[in-house]
């Protein structure tokens, strides 16, 4: 269920490239403008992070979830009647808040169903969901807005968001009160650190302080985590935002054609997810050390994401698909990050530290699109790609160099 919503919530964020072209046309934007318009979901996605994990810790997530989804579908199916920059800006806008408190609810429900040996491997393939949806149904959005135009697309992702909240509603219950949940399951998860029995701390009692913000932002581990985390984001959000119009403006491929070509990264990225989060469980499965498991195929997934600026290079679109399909992959092998909250944060703060987080991974969304659109106009394609390629690298020695050895950090209760 995971692995579907996240799906739709990627869809959700990403639907826009695939319009980008005929809405710029309609509504005379220029690269900076929609360069804006593309990042303006990242504005109130990035900064509404450390609220929407306040609120997870606080609202049960059968409800908030079932909420949230409803709401950004509504702001989803909007879009396709916009017929002004403001009105599409403000939308956008509308659709990161109510998608912030998405990963954070994943994150705690991860905790929640899954010992500490099985996270990863949970984690990896919900993940996944935002790749998977992309790969399997760009294209069917591309032949959509061939024969309908480009409002049919916003109008086909929101219907099915709105269709999926309220089965979540319907259906999903906590471990505590699922009835499908066998006893010996139940043992299972709670020997390996899983929160089946709900929040081991106080939960919603207690209240979050100036205190418990100065933890989670001055610890050394956890930025090295933050920060990794936004590199991590740069390289999807190239691919959310601007591919298709790389495609087809800079490497003048047909324009039905660069579904075809869009769609082939993202199934990488959703191979790269699964097959991370295996590697790395199995890894911790046969003894080895979580600073080795967790942050090898991290590390590594993230110098492979350099390749993106190997497309720099080459002319024949079949290599350009290559390096950006190699890069996409290694961005998703990689993307399993979400883990080192788990292990790392501290246990009373759980929420906060996801939110803090993600926070600071989708200040991506929000500065990745509008700085390529920038470089765009005034250096073109090529210096983007490079740009890119240069934030990755920044993520892997962010790993390498200031997270040390996995671990807990104190949450300064005691």
């Amino acid at each position: 269920m995971l692995f579907v919503t996240v799906a739709i919530n990627y869809l959700d964020r990403s639907n826009l490239s695939v319009a980008s072209l005929q809405l710029a046309r309609d509504l005379r934007l220029d690269p900076v403008r929609l360069g804006m318009v593309l990042s303006a979901f990242g504005w109130t996605y990035a900064f509404f992070q450390v609220p929407g994990g306040w609120l997870v810790d606080r609202v049960g997530a059968r409800t908030l979830y079932a909420c949230v989804c409803a709401l950004w579908s509504l702001a989803t199916l909007a879009q396709g009647l916009a017929h002004t920059f403001l009105v599409l800006l403000g939308l956008r806008l509308a659709l990161g808040l109510f998608e912030a408190p998405a990963f954070p609810i994943c994150n705690k429900l991860a905790t929640s169903w899954f010992p500490e040996g099985e996270r990863a491997a949970a984690i990896g393939f919900y993940t996944g969901g935002q790749y998977a949806g992309l790969a399997f149904l760009t294209f069917a959005l591309v032949r959509a807005q061939d024969r309908f135009g480009w409002h049919s697309v916003f109008f086909i992702t929101g219907a099915i968001g709105l269709a999926w909240s309220a089965f979540w509603y319907l259906v999903y219950r906590d471990p505590a009160g699922s009835r499908g949940l066998s006893p010996g399951e139940r043992d299972h998860i709670r020997a390996g650190g899983g929160w089946v029995d709900g929040h081991p701390g106080p939960g919603a009692a207690f209240k979050v302080s100036p205190a418990d913000l100065r933890i989670v932002l001055t610890k050394r581990k956890l930025w090295g985590i933050y920060i990794g985390q936004f590199a991590l984001n740069a390289v999807p959000w190239f691919f959310l935002t601007w591919f298709p119009t790389y495609l087809v403006t800079y490497r003048h491929v047909d324009f039905v054609r660069q579904g075809i070509f869009s769609s082939l990264p993202f199934f990488a990225a959703f191979c790269g997810v699964i097959a991370g989060g295996l590697v790395s469980d199995r890894l911790v499965q046969r003894g080895v050390s979580a600073s080795v498991a967790r942050k090898g195929p991290v590390i590594g997934g993230m110098l492979l994401s350099t390749c993106v600026v190997g497309a720099n290079f080459v002319s024949d679109p079949a290599w350009v698909e290559f390096f950006l399909t190699l890069a996409f992959f290694g961005n998703g092998f990689a993307s399993i990050t979400w883990v080192f909250v788990s292990l790392m944060a501290p246990r009373r703060l759980l929420g906060l530290t996801g939110g803090v987080f993600n926070f600071c991974g989708n200040l991506a969304a929000m500065v990745i699109p509008f700085v390529i659109g920038v470089i765009v106009k005034y250096g073109g394609f090529a210096s983007a790609m490079a740009f890119i390629s240069a934030v990755a690298l920044v993520g892997a020695l962010s790993y390498g160099l200031l997270v040390g050895t996995v671990e807990r950090v104190p949450d300064g209760s005691g």
